[in-house]
């Protein structure tokens, strides 16, 4: 299953506009998406040792490309569900912050990457992985074999 990104393009930002943009845009939702996992209830998402590696606000370039490349290693010491998923999308962020061409992010950058962490789950279920019924995604197996 790949992630279905066009969602993205309904947003009128331009900054979203950019393969940067949307790299980090969905480098937010992945990692709320992980934050939320590291902790047994989703309203403590603030207390995940995520949520606290995070400066929001101040996050640079070189902050996603270091937490996006630890995602294997986090899915695992976490045993996060819907691993598939994730690591699917955090290819997807990855691929378009190379492509973006590493620029600072800057006011506009660390706006996109915060409203997406904070709605993570929201974008991530409804948005680029839509499912009817979330607990009865195919096992991980036939999920790679697409």
């Amino acid at each position: 299953m790949k992630p279905d990104l066009s969602f993205l393009d309904a947003f009128e930002d331009k900054y979203l506009k950019t393969k940067q943009g949307k790299g980090v845009f969905l480098a937010g939702v992945v990692l709320g998406v992980m934050a939320g996992q590291q902790v047994s209830n989703i309203d403590d998402i603030q207390n995940s040792p995520l949520f606290k590696q995070l400066n929001f606000g101040r996050i640079t370039i070189r902050d996603l490309k270091k937490h996006l490349a630890r995602m294997p290693e986090l899915i695992k010491a976490y045993n996060m569900k819907y691993s598939f998923l994730l690591q699917q999308l955090g290819n997807s962020a990855g691929t378009l912050l190379l492509e973006g061409g590493g620029q600072e992010l800057g006011v506009e950058g660390n706006f996109a990457f915060t409203v997406a962490f904070a709605n993570a789950r929201e974008f991530f279920w409804n948005n680029i992985f839509p499912r009817e019924d979330k607990d009865q995604l195919p096992p991980i197996e036939e999920e790679s074999e697409e």
